[in-house]
């Protein structure tokens, strides 16, 4: 196998990050005795719940690949195992959103807690240069991965 440079060696290291990352996901799942895709939900409904945003059963779906009948049992899964709830809009009853229950917050604490506190003290050892550096990197990998693949960005070097 030739060389392929440092690029490479880090994209190799970012594969294996993922990799890692979906295992201690999925063990959270499994002790937990939920689908992986519960653990999708529950992480798409914090993150909105931390932006300031509403997450209706549609939008959730739409964010996890879901058609309507599969977002309504996973909704109904998570709502029978106490981990989310729904909730009727105040201004306008026929609008739900789902929340997280603060349970089911303090149990994704108790595992990915230490994880996440291991990121934040590896990240205080950089400043604020090479964080930007770090952010800008994962963003842009972040975008690639959603993208569909079929077209090169405008700053492909191909």
């Amino acid at each position: 196998m030739s060389d392929q440079g440092p690029e490479m060696e880090l994209v190799h290291l970012l594969r294996a990050v993922a990799v890692e990352l979906g295992a201690h996901s999925a063990r959270f799942a499994q002790r937990n005795g939920m689908h992986p895709t519960d653990v999708r939900a529950l992480i798409a409904l914090m993150d909105a719940a931390r932006a300031g945003e509403a997450m209706t059963a549609g939008r959730l779906g739409a964010a996890l690949g879901l058609n309507s009948a599969g977002t309504t049992a996973l909704v109904d899964r998570l709502e029978r195992a106490g981990h989310v709830r729904r909730v009727r809009d105040e201004r306008d009853r026929r609008k739900v959103t789902v929340e997280v229950d603060e349970r089911a917050v303090a149990l994704g604490w108790s595992h990915f807690g230490p994880l996440i506190g291991r990121a934040v003290e590896l990240l205080r050892g950089y400043d604020e240069r090479e964080r930007a550096a770090i952010r800008g990197f994962l963003a842009g990998v972040r975008e690639a991965a959603g993208a569909d693949g079929s077209e090169p960005r405008h700053n492909d070097p191909r």
